[in-house]
């Protein structure tokens, strides 16, 4: 039933029974990601009580973000296969024993190993919330409830600082930056455990490609520490920088290859055959750039360009907060309404790249107040409208057996690109302010050395006058810089999202609800339904043909699989035999169809030489996946 024929009364009960588990998914994502961004302001005092280096600085922030990012594709892939309830409440589960022992530290050694088991379960919640979303709510009507998901989101990524900052220069001291989260963590284990019923579909086939799991996480963590230490802890062209880069790449190479060959890969190479796909993972990726590259380094300009205190450092970010939440929220409410997305994702992605245009022209250390809140609107407005609709945009288009995998990696490409750009803005930050200050210092006659050497976050107040000035100014160029190159990163999310071909939101869960062709001629279109997928090497034979034939050989009917593998015909109650050919390679099934119709995959294998294809039959209740669980 979809939301176009429920009486109020359903709608309502509808409305509250996804409600309820979404609450508790939001409230763990909202955690997940706050974990990420608080201890930003936290990190010098952490540090100094640990007595960390600034390697071990670096590894602090690095090691969640690796964790995360190299887990979710993983994450997704394992929604495909197992019960979406269990896995989140597992995600959650690592999560907070994560953060519980990060609070209890006593070293940065422990503290960046119990950083990776945090960013595990950060991995696990950003994954499968989207995935459970996908599983209970129409494409139709989750429009509303993907702007609760960015809300949520760009709340956690642009107010984690404020909260890091309150925190820290509060008596409860930095330790409650990890402990902060756990109680609303383990109150949402309790809200889903109650609340949350996602169907699962019963698989007796399920083979994991751990080699292509392994693969992957191993490339994208080698090119990531590349971003992520290069120029810090190694230089940009120094024998270890090349072998990360020629390591990453190689290994990503070898798992396309593996994943090619699996019976059931982690990312489906299919998926990147999709126009809407690879151009929406292509968008996220740069919005992923845009959102935290850019938006995690307000917080440095206004205490370092402007002297602001952490708590009004967070306060003064309000606008972007306000535009995040307000568009998103908006841009679901309307896309649920009328159907269409894309003049969203258009919107979105051309204010955001006027609100980064507008802060590489305005940003400085001396700039009225009112033009940078101007472009930080812009900013989250369009981070806002694009981040969760991209997502939606793909949901849309793939089939709920693959909804695991095509909504977490479309996750991961903006995971990477956040990742990427955190890493290389950072660089381009440090390096910035260095060559300023050094060049105002030598400029101003001013002796002793740097005041940022070492790469060491300064405390202004503890600078005399003008060196004081000398900093802030070279923070606000630098800022400025950072916007500037998110710009054209932005625009290039812009491009890509032009070329997305809008196809309206489907009322159903599972793109099979839709039949693909006609009813069989002669079988009446009130007779019941066959379909299902057919595949070919673990791959979808897009536009197989299948033949129904009845008991006496004539020919019942004929229709042509989709682009991803899908059929459905309508065919007549009691046995039939259907011979399905792709490419030369043919198969055939006898089945008894029950009044209620059935659901019959096939995988075709090579018959080198058979003229005939062998005919197995299929009784019911023997249908590959016919039925459902509730998990």
């Amino acid at each position: 039933m979809t939301s176009t024929t429920r009486s109020p009364e359903e709608a309502a009960a509808h409305r509250r029974d996804v409600l309820l588990p979404l609450t508790g998914l939001l409230m763990a994502l909202f955690v997940g990601v706050l974990s990420s961004t608080i201890v930003s302001n936290a990190l010098p005092r952490i540090l100094g009580d640990l007595g960390g280096t600034q390697a071990e600085y670096t590894w602090v922030v690095s090691a969640s973000l690796l964790a995360m990012t190299a887990s979710t594709p993983i994450w997704g892939k394992f929604a495909d296969l197992y019960s979406k309830k269990l896995l989140v409440q597992i995600a959650i589960g690592i999560f907070l024993v994560g953060s519980l022992l990060c609070g209890l530290a006593v070293s940065t050694s422990q503290l960046i190993g119990f950083r990776v088991l945090q960013g595990l379960g950060m991995g696990g919640l950003q994954a499968l919330t989207q995935v459970v979303i996908a599983a209970i709510i129409t494409p139709r009507e989750r429009g509303r409830y993907m702007g609760y998901l960015s809300a949520i989101m760009s709340v956690a990524v642009v107010g984690g600082p404020l909260l890091g900052g309150v925190i820290v220069d509060s008596p409860l001291g930095w330790r409650w930056c990890f402990f902060a989260g756990v109680p609303l963590a383990a109150l949402s284990l309790v809200v889903l455990q109650k609340t949350l019923n996602v169907p699962t579909a019963r698989r007796d086939d399920v083979s994991i490609d751990y080699l292509g799991a392994l693969l992957i996480a191993a490339g994208i963590s080698a090119l990531l520490l590349w971003t992520s230490l290069a120029g810090k802890q190694f230089a940009w062209g120094s024998p270890t920088s090349v072998g990360l880069v020629v390591g990453g790449l190689a290994l990503l190479a070898l798992a396309v290859f593996v994943e090619r060959r699996a019976k059931d890969p982690v990312v489906p190479p299919f998926l990147f055959r999709d126009r809407t796909f690879v151009l929406a993972s292509v968008a996220s990726m740069f919005v992923g750039v845009a959102m935290f590259g850019s938006t995690i380094f307000l917080s440095q300009y206004f205490q370092l360009a402007r002297g602001a205190s952490a708590t009004e450092a967070g306060a003064l970010t309000l606008p972007m907060i306000v535009g995040m939440f307000v568009a998103s929220n908006v841009a679901g409410q309307l896309i649920s309404r009328y159907g269409r997305w894309k003049r969203y994702l258009v919107l979105g992605g051309s204010l955001l790249t006027a609100g980064l245009t507008l802060g590489a022209a305005v940003i400085s250390s001396t700039v009225p107040y009112w033009p940078v809140a101007i472009a930080m609107l812009f900013v989250g407005m369009g981070v806002g409208m694009t981040q969760q609709n991209l997502v939606l945009a793909v949901q849309n288009t793939v089939a709920m057996r693959n909804m695991g995998s095509a909504s977490s990696t479309v996750t991961f490409f903006r995971s990477v690109g956040g990742s990427a750009g955190v890493a290389g803005l950072g660089a381009l930050l440090a390096s910035v302010v260095a060559s300023r200050t050094a060049s105002g210092l030598s400029a101003a006659g001013i002796e002793g050395g740097n005041a940022t050497a070492g790469g060491q976050v300064p405390n202004l107040d503890e600078l005399p006058g003008p060196v004081r000035t000398i900093v802030m100014d070279s923070y606000g160029h630098a800022i400025a810089d950072i916007f500037l190159v998110a710009a054209p990163l932005a625009l290039l999310a812009l491009i890509a999202i032009l070329f997305l071909r809008e196809k309206p939101l489907r009322e159903t869960l599972d793109i099979e609800d839709t039949p693909v062709d006609d009813p069989a001629p002669g079988t009446g279109a009130s007779g019941p339904f066959l379909h299902g997928v057919v595949r070919a090497d673990g791959m979808p034979a897009a536009g197989a043909v299948l033949t129904v034939l009845g008991r006496d050989g004539t020919e019942l009917g004929r229709t042509r699989a989709d682009d991803e593998g899908h059929y459905r015909i309508c065919v007549a109650t009691g046995t039939v035999s259907t011979v399905y050919r792709w490419e030369g390679r043919p198969a055939a099934h006898r089945v008894t169809v029950p009044h209620e119709g059935m659901r019959l995959d096939v995988d075709l294998e090579p018959l080198p030489g058979a003229d005939r294809p062998e005919i197995v039959s299929v009784e019911p209740p023997v249908r590959a996946n016919a039925g459902a669980d509730r998990g």
